[in-house]
């Protein structure tokens, strides 16, 4: 990569405050104050390109044209099925710029799931990637084919690769090619276009990925966009001068509110090829800034854990010293308390230098910043980030605030909060302990469903999020747990889930967890096995583990194991939150498997369904509650 085409101008990034109307204006701004400096480094061929700014609104400017020229209207909804990609982001902004609203479908959606998306939303055309499998499922393109003929809104479908199957589809690049007619034949309808478009105007159709019940189509203005772009600008928690590498999947706000830091601010983006491949490719590109969820952080966590302590001899003497001297260190810190201690200070020497100079060589050496959204963040995965060095600003937003709502400030993390409000935000407890959000990033409404839009919306502006929180001193937001998610024991004790499943989450033999127990004596849990973690923990006792997923998590060595877990997480526990009995699962929860949401969270009205049989059987023989 040319040293040039790293560089990035530092003035103002984009129109003063309240001027831009929308996504497109703060497009036009930088491509015209950025010219040939890259905005997007993807991989094509095997090698890392560059795509410039110039490059990009052309690309844009032409696709628009062709979804003009095929009858796309102002508040058209056109959909965009496929991962995240350069493509994906040229799609959306050209949508965005003929005036309609992009309806973001997951990579990971099932027939039946983009089927609803689709009706719910009359979609009139639908975009879709590759036909390539992914998973256990067939190829994305394939996936529409089997409901398209259920879908009487979509005109068209267009295909970003792939041959045309019949005269429903069109390929992409004859509908570039008919805009690139357009567009040279009246070059001013573009900027005639974005001068009607207003701050209120639809930008997009997000829907909920839903933990519980259907997803809900969440109106998106291009207001709510501006003004978080307004805001993370203010903050300065994002840079011109970062490279940002970005996985996340598009259809969610999260992925969208780093798409409207990016327009906002004039940044490179880095396009991860996949989720797979996000290590390999931070090695590879050195990026500045990563925007996470915490299964990312897990994971990491996980394995440093696990190859440490397991090996062999003195280094895994000293490895499991050190890391007990962090259960310590965390214990002591969650309890508000200083930790320091001339063992610590010999640990963090003669161990946790060494993790840290192998994790920076693996996030290629320039990490300066991680964001943490989309899921709560364990406060001890936050502390062992935080004492290697690493600044990691949790966040906290929904779906329904365009994202970002509060944010830890770079200069001052509070681990166990998810930040102080962005500028322009309030947010305020409800009696129940329910956190009440309202600022202009706040949606219009649910599409097409009055009844569910007057339950959390109120009148004068604050949405009801759901959630269970607190506000500290300095203005700080806790949050507790998900309001619909608190399990009350028959005992008619509160219990938050999602904590406990966060502590047995930074355990290598874990891999995911679900608390279950409302309304029951007791509280039981679902486990999968860490399968890599647990074939090492047989090998290193000399025994051949199992073929399957399935023989290894019922295997004697990880259940002992997973019950040394529990163990160890009940005695951080009030005894009402206390994990009395465990089954494991035969597979890890997975989005191919219906378990997970694409931002990797528990789907827990699902999974508590799906697997109510096994539930059950954790109570039988108890009297009846």
């Amino acid at each position: 990569m040319r040293a040039e085409q790293q560089m990035h101008a530092v003035g103002p990034a984009a129109p003063p405050r309240g001027q831009a109307r929308s996504l497109a204006d703060l497009l036009t701004v930088q491509a015209q104050r950025q010219g040939a400096r890259a905005a997007i480094t993807h991989k094509k061929n095997g090698r890392w390109e560059d795509v410039s700014w110039s490059w990009l609104l052309d690309e844009v400017k032409k696709q628009s044209a062709g979804l003009v020229a095929m009858g796309v209207q102002p508040g058209d909804r056109v959909a965009i099925f496929g991962a995240t990609s350069l493509q994906w982001l040229i799609a959306d902004l050209a949508v965005t710029a003929a005036r309609a609203v992009t309806v973001p479908i997951y990579a990971s959606n099932t027939p039946d799931e983009c089927r609803y998306i689709l009706n719910n939303s009359e979609s009139s055309l639908l975009l879709v990637d590759h036909d390539l499998p992914e998973g256990k499922q067939p190829g994305r393109a394939s996936r529409i084919r089997q409901r398209i003929g259920e879908c009487p809104s979509v005109k068209k479908i267009i295909l970003f690769e792939g041959a045309p199957q019949g005269d429903r589809e069109l390929a992409l690049s004859d509908l570039v090619e008919q805009g690139r007619k357009a567009h040279e034949a009246d070059a001013g309808a573009y900027d005639q276009r974005l001068s009607q478009m207003k701050r209120d105007d639809l930008q997009c159709l997000i829907y909920t990925s839903g933990t519980t019940g259907d997803p809900k189509g969440v109106m998106l203005t291009h207001g709510n966009w501006v003004f978080e772009g307004e805001g993370l600008s203010d903050l300065g928690l994002l840079l011109p001068s970062d490279s940002v590498m970005l996985f996340l999947p598009l259809a969610h706000s999260f992925a969208q509110v780093i798409k409207t830091g990016w327009l906002a601010q004039g940044f490179r983006l880095v396009i991860a090829e996949s989720t797979e491949k996000l290590v390999a490719n931070l090695a590879e590109t050195s990026p500045t800034l990563l925007p996470s969820v915490p299964r990312v952080f897990e994971k990491v966590f996980a394995n440093v854990v696990a190859k440490g302590t397991s090996a062999p001899g003195v280094k895994g003497k000293l490895a499991r010293w050190a890391f007990r001297l962090f259960d310590e260190y965390v214990e002591a810190r969650t309890q508000g308390k200083e930790y320091a201690s001339l063992s610590f200070a010999l640990a963090k020497r003669l161990v946790f230098s060494k993790v840290k100079e192998n994790l920076d060589k693996l996030l290629g050496g320039k990490m300066r910043l991680f964001i943490s959204g989309g899921a709560p963040l364990s406060r001890k995965i936050a502390y062992f980030f935080d004492m290697l060095g690493y600044i990691v600003a949790e966040g906290y937003g929904l779906t329904e605030t365009a994202a970002g709502s509060t944010i830890n400030r770079v200069d001052k993390i509070k681990i166990g909060t998810v930040g102080a409000p962005i500028p322009g935000v309030e947010i305020k407890i409800a009696p129940d302990g329910e956190i009440l959000i309202k600022g202009a990033h706040v949606m219009l409404g649910y599409y097409k469903n009055e009844a569910a839009s007057k339950e959390a919306l109120e009148p004068d502006g604050w949405f009801h999020s759901g959630d269970i929180g607190e506000i500290d001193a300095d203005g700080y937001v806790r949050i507790t747990d998900r309001k619909k998610d608190i399990i009350v024991t028959a005992g008619g004790k509160n219990v938050a889930p999602q904590n406990i499943e966060n502590s047995l989450k930074t355990y290598p033999i874990v891999s995911q967890a679900m608390v279950y127990g409302d309304k029951r004596k007791y509280l039981v849990v679902l486990i999968c096995a860490n399968e890599e973690n647990a074939r090492k923990l047989l090998q290193d006792k000399g025994i051949t583990p199992p073929a399957s997923y399935a023989e290894l998590s019922e295997h004697a060595e990880v259940k002992a194991e997973v019950q040394r877990t529990l163990d160890a997480v009940n005695g951080q526990q009030p005894p009402y939150s206390s994990l009395k009995k465990f089954r494991m699962m035969d597979h890890d929860f997975t989005q191919d498997s219906g378990e997970l949401t694409p931002t990797l969270k528990v789907k827990r009205k699902l999974c508590s369904q799906k697997y109510k049989a096994m539930l059950d059987a954790m109570y039988e023989g108890d009297i009846a509650d």
